[in-house]
């Protein structure tokens, strides 16, 4: 009787394994992403729209009476249940259909892209100077703990931080556009794109937002300086240069890599002080004037907007994290 032996498969290799974790990781981060989305939605609509004759009053203004606001209610299907209108007015979020704006008597999304491009743009001229000024200089803070580069940047750090937002467009308004008249101490572009009227806010929000990292990282950086396997490598005559670039540099990002991440955040919808200061068309003083207005539709498509860049930026730091840092595993 002859024995056949079972085939023996090669079990995957390590670099399959963690490929296919990853994709695991990510695929459960995705799902907890839509689920956050999916409740926020629900909830922002019943705060809304639960209540069509307070929508219908902000729709047509506080002087209409009873006969004109039951005909809104009917021509716009408010009188039908609440649950059959959410998924509706999900479905036309998801097709892009955000409704007509009552303060710009638009199209929401005719509003809502161009302003949030506008933002975009400060943001990402602020993103690119803040990031790499603040991690320059928190490194070199940490790598040099007590001295005085280190004092120098952390009381730099510390009184930038500071001071508010709106205080610093003051001065430097006054300082670069109104004495020396280097700048203007506007950004309207109402002559068309001009990337001089940049600069100021830009300088305001660096200010302000470059020394939480900067101390976030000088902290990081002074205790991995410390670590057993950085001594080691000293007094294994390792050069100084390869030792921080090598050894110290990734262990010292993690924990600025989630305050930078949430940067992006604050750089979308908290820069408002900043662009009513400067007159700045972004999503920010949108999200003012939607408000001041009771726009309905225009907040709640800015609000949807808002929480899919915060629970996106969520994710792509919670795959970050775990990729700079090796003793954390996928899950």
């Amino acid at each position: 009787m002859s024995s056949s032996r079972p085939l023996q498969v090669d079990p995957p290799s390590r670099l399959h394994k963690a490929k296919r974790t990853m994709l695991i990781f990510i695929g459960k981060r995705l799902i907890y992403m839509l689920l956050t989305m999916f409740a926020i939605s629900l909830i922002l609509f019943l705060v809304m729209e639960i209540n069509g004759e307070a929508v219908a009053r902000r729709v047509l203004g506080p002087f209409t009476s009873a006969e004109q606001i039951q005909a809104w209610l009917e021509a716009n299907g408010y009188l039908r249940p609440w649950y059959v209108r959410y998924v509706e007015w999900l479905g036309n979020v998801l097709s892009g259909d955000f409704g007509q704006s009552v303060r710009f008597r638009t199209p929401v999304s005719q509003v809502l892209w161009p302003r949030l491009g506008n933002t975009a743009i400060l943001a990402g001229a602020t993103f690119a100077i803040m990031v790499p000024l603040a991690l320059t200089l928190g490194v070199l803070a940490g790598m040099r703990e007590g001295s005085r580069t280190d004092r120098t940047i952390t009381v730099a750090s510390v009184v930038t931080t500071s001071i508010p937002e709106f205080a610093s467009a003051v001065l430097l308004t006054v300082l670069f556009s109104t004495w020396l008249g280097w700048l203007p101490g506007t950004s309207t572009m109402s002559d068309g794109w001009n990337p001089v009227e940049l600069i100021l806010p830009v300088m305001v929000l660096v200010l302000y937002g470059f020394g939480y990292i900067a101390r976030m990282t000088r902290a990081s950086m002074a205790e991995v300086m410390q670590q057993l396997y950085i001594r080691t490598a000293v007094l294994k005559g390792l050069p100084y240069r390869t030792v921080i670039l090598r050894h110290a540099l990734r262990n010292a990002m993690i924990a600025p890599f989630t305050v930078i991440m949430l940067q992006i955040n604050w750089l979308l919808s908290g820069v408002i002080v900043v662009e009513v200061a400067f007159a700045y068309k972004g999503f920010g003083s949108l999200i003012l004037e939607a408000a001041l207005n009771q726009d309905v539709y225009l907040l709640e498509a800015a609000t949807m907007v808002a929480v899919l860049v915060a629970v996106s930026t969520q994710m792509l730091a919670d795959v970050g994290y775990t990729l700079l840092n090796p003793r954390i595993r996928f899950k």
